[in-house]
């Protein structure tokens, strides 16, 4: 694939993400108080040129450039969590040899201390709330091991994380599989990527909720869409009422029950399928 090809991917999976109705999220009519659909829209669209670029530079300076050119049409931490899974993805997808993958898994055992530093920048410019601090290698100083052992180090308590860790297993072993599992019986793309969100939000419980309000909360939320999908998720209309009440439920003027972590892992999923499988225009 050509460097525009992955951007374009990119892009389209930060597009998707963004705009389907996923519980407790921001799409369209549903804002938060400080973020709007267009603010995502805008992001997702500013990531592309440095993405473009993800096999001639270093991974930490793809984050980087992709956070700061989101800076320039958003105030808001719109997409951090995202550019860090779907940059490695990037670099991975411009290489040849092996799976999507194994290539990713490569890429991730080649990062630098040079690439944490601009991952920690990056960090920094997004300001995600609710950050805490780290006993060791925190975001607030020098990193002095490599980004992928920097990740591995918080990998129990952030998803984005622990994708690092593990050579991205829930996007490849859960995320992606409800994605064209949901495709394959024929819904379009706004129900997949919702199927996707809830089939990850039930996997494991989302560590940005965790962060602002304690595991228990985070597990209550995981145990919701279990519920969700066991009623059928968005494929009937016991599962749709299920769904709207969850949505509500983790609504609130502070968006302490976003499941944020969640939504960006759906993000990745995007991703892996568009590269791997093409894009299909729902119908067709």
């Amino acid at each position: 694939m050509t460097g525009a090809e992955v951007a374009a991917a990119a892009q389209l999976a930060a597009l998707l993400e963004a705009s389907a109705p996923k519980p407790g999220n921001v799409s369209p009519g549903r804002p938060f108080h400080d973020a709007r659909f267009e603010d995502f829209a805008a992001s997702a669209v500013a990531i592309g040129p440095a993405i473009s670029e993800a096999a001639v530079r270093p991974l930490g300076a793809t984050i980087h450039a992709a956070i700061q050119a989101t800076r320039r049409y958003t105030r808001s931490n719109t997409n951090l969590g995202i550019v860090l899974l779907l940059a490695p993805l990037a670099r991975a997808a411009l290489r040849g040899g092996g799976t999507l993958r194994q290539r990713v898994t490569a890429v991730l055992g080649e990062t630098t201390v040079a690439d944490a530093a601009e991952a920690y920048d990056a960090i920094r410019l997004a300001a995600p709330g609710g950050l805490g601090r780290a006993a060791a290698e925190d975001v607030s100083a020098a990193p002095t091991v490599t980004l992928r052992d920097a990740m591995a180090l918080v990998a129990d308590r952030d998803l984005v994380a622990r994708e690092y860790a593990t050579g991205f297993a829930l996007t490849f072993e859960t995320g992606a599989p409800a994605l064209r599992d949901a495709r394959r019986a024929g819904l379009a793309w706004d129900e997949a990527t919702v199927e996707c969100f809830l089939a990850l939000l039930a996997a494991e419980p989302d560590s940005h909720v965790a962060r602002k309000l304690g595991v228990a909360a985070a597990e209550a939320v995981t145990r919701q869409a279990v519920a969700v999908r066991a009623a059928g998720g968005v494929r009937t209309g016991a599962g749709r009422a299920a769904l709207a009440a969850l949505d509500r439920d983790l609504r609130d003027a502070t968006n302490a029950r976003n499941p944020g972590a969640t939504a960006d892992l759906t993000a990745a999923a995007l991703f892996v399928v568009i590269l791997e499988d093409g894009w299909t225009p729902s119908g067709a």
